[in-house]
């Protein structure tokens, strides 16, 4: 017999994908807050709202599945109602609701002021950048732009967030200032595509500009840029990141793949000379730049000769931080036309090789860090090591700085000077200089 569940109006807001819908469900649960609901990150709630995922094969299923598990909970009387908004949702509704009818409603990307009433709340419009933040006090994310405007044949997010749509620089600084006042210290800059910033509000890219009011902002030292586009980079941002001590040495431009076939098939607008320009221009402009981009493999009609042309380049770049992803046929996409010829195995064959190279560069530039002293945010203490950053290093994606507890007692949130002591492929060991 169904019997309710003990903790009554108790909203248990769940975050799949990345960290977009990180940042969207901070701005949810802000709004809930003000309203007066008891709101809580991922803990135990009689109401759930799971912010979904739809972007590849992996993501969706994994979305799938904790819609599912949170259903089989209310089946139970474990939880009174599942409501599911993000990606996967906006995209894929009517089936949704078909498939799965136990969901109380399902709401896509742009509908907050809906969900917000199904739960029994009013979407305040004066709540500009209030929000619950759920990463470790010292960093938060900054969405500067919805949706995207490129025409990248594999991508399915135009269909799942339409089209790019810049904040206003005020707005920004403002919500900057509020997240400074609460402790953060790092601001990690995301959109689809950064540099497209500013193009529909001002007429021009912009996001230089922005980074100049931006690093005005007192009490925020650190500010990372994520996920910029190859074509029509604007390179007076490279001048505001030489100059501004704030912004990191850092940026994160996935650049998919190298072959002059491949790059044309996916609509990417560039070629293999043309960006082995634009990451010379990089690092002639700032040596220190630690550059991270991601890869897919895999993508229709890639050959042996495309992946071999994309393998060297990767051994000849010696990125600073690469991650690697097989290419996932996606509905109503430019490249959901063509034939998905390269069998999964040989997909993940070719990652792997990638990755492989990748630890390897990784080991060789980390060993010639150690010696060397960094500043570095502490981000969280696990198990026997505090665990921090440098500038040259995105929370969750990429090299960690591990400093031993049962030697040394470090703050959470604070900046300080790490001096490493070893290396792995993919983590720094180091110990604090001793003042």
């Amino acid at each position: 017999m169904r019997t309710k569940s003990i903790k009554k109006n108790r909203i248990n807001v769940v975050t799949l994908g990345c960290s977009k819908n990180i940042y969207d469900s901070e701005i949810l649960m802000g709004q809930l807050e003000a309203n007066d609901k008891e709101v809580v990150h991922e803990e135990e709630g009689n109401i759930v709202v799971i912010n979904t995922c739809g972007f590849i094969a992996n993501a969706k299923e994994e979305s799938i599945n904790t819609i599912l598990g949170y259903v089989q909970k209310k089946e139970a009387g474990e939880v009174d109602k599942v409501f599911v908004t993000g990606c996967l949702s906006e995209r894929y509704k009517p089936d949704l609701e078909e498939e799965i009818p136990d969901v109380d409603a399902y709401f896509g990307t742009s509908e907050l002021p809906n969900l917000l009433k199904a739960l029994e709340a009013d979407y305040k419009h004066e709540l500009i950048g209030e929000r619950i933040t759920t990463t470790p006090k010292n960093y938060a994310y900054l969405k500067i732009a919805e949706g995207c405007d490129r025409p990248c044949s594999f991508c399915a997010i135009p269909i799942m967030r339409g089209k790019h749509k810049s904040k206003t620089i005020e707005s920004l600084v403002a919500e900057s200032e509020k997240l400074a006042a609460k402790g953060v210290k790092e601001l990690v800059l995301i959109a689809q595509d950064l540099t497209y910033y500013g193009l529909d509000l001002y007429k021009k890219r912009n996001l230089a500009q922005l980074l100049r009011e931006l690093v005005k902002v007192e009490g925020i030292e650190w500010i990372r840029l994520h996920y910029a586009f190859p074509t029509g980079f604007p390179m007076d941002v490279l001048e505001v990141m030489r100059e501004e001590d704030k912004i990191c040495n850092y940026i994160d431009i996935p650049l998919q793949h190298i072959s002059d076939t491949v790059l044309k098939s996916m609509r990417r607008g560039t070629t293999k000379a043309k960006t082995t320009k634009l990451l010379e221009d990089f690092r002639l402009a700032v040596p220190e730049m630690s550059i991270r981009t991601t890869l897919i493999v895999g993508y229709p009609g890639e050959t042996e000769e495309d992946f071999n042309t994309l393998k060297d380049w990767v051994a000849e770049m010696r990125f600073e931080r690469l991650g690697c992803f097989t290419y996932s046929h996606e509905e109503n996409t430019h490249a959901y036309s063509l034939v998905d010829d390269v069998p999964e195995i040989t997909k993940q064959e070719r990652a792997n090789e990638i990755m492989a190279l990748q630890s390897q560069i990784s080991w060789e530039l980390n060993q010639e860090k150690i010696g060397t002293t960094y500043k570095c945010i502490i981000d969280r203490k696990e198990g026997n090591y505090f665990v921090g950053r440098t500038e040259y290093d995105s929370p969750d994606v990429d090299n960690e700085v591990l400093i031993d507890a049962r030697e040394h007692y470090l703050k959470q949130g604070e900046f300080v000077d790490i001096t490493i002591t070893d290396a792995a492929d993919f983590d720094l060991y180091g110990k604090p200089v001793k003042l």
